[in-house]
């Protein structure tokens, strides 16, 4: 019994070491993407709501062609001056930098 029970716990603590063990795998003719640099962008919108617990701005705002996005609205990162500088329904222009779907205000100005 007692050697039935060492040898289930070793084999509990040793599988996990042989399935995270890496097989290479041939990748010919597969493309694979970079991960998206932090692009500089501008745009103009309107302010919908600001955060400043979270530090961030929501902006409802035309398309981007810079990123490829489609008008939305959503949060953008910002510092508390530049939240300070504008209220909601302010129509503003401004630049971000985003990563992905994540961006951050690098200037903001009311229109």
């Amino acid at each position: 019994m007692k050697r039935t029970f060492l040898a289930i716990s070793a084999l509990v603590f040793v599988a996990p070491v042989f399935a995270a063990e890496t097989h290479e795998m041939p990748m010919k003719g597969m493309t694979m993407e970079k991960a998206q640099a932090a692009t500089e962008a501008k745009a103009s919108g309107t302010v919908k709501s600001i955060n400043t617990e979270k530090g961030t701005v929501t902006i409802s705002h035309g398309p981007v062609p810079e990123v490829q996005w489609p008008a939305m609205t959503m949060p953008f990162k910002a510092t508390p001056d530049q939240l300070n500088n504008v209220k909601q329904g302010d129509k503003i222009d401004f630049t971000f930098k985003s990563e992905g779907m994540s961006a951050t205000i690098t200037s903001i100005k009311k229109q």
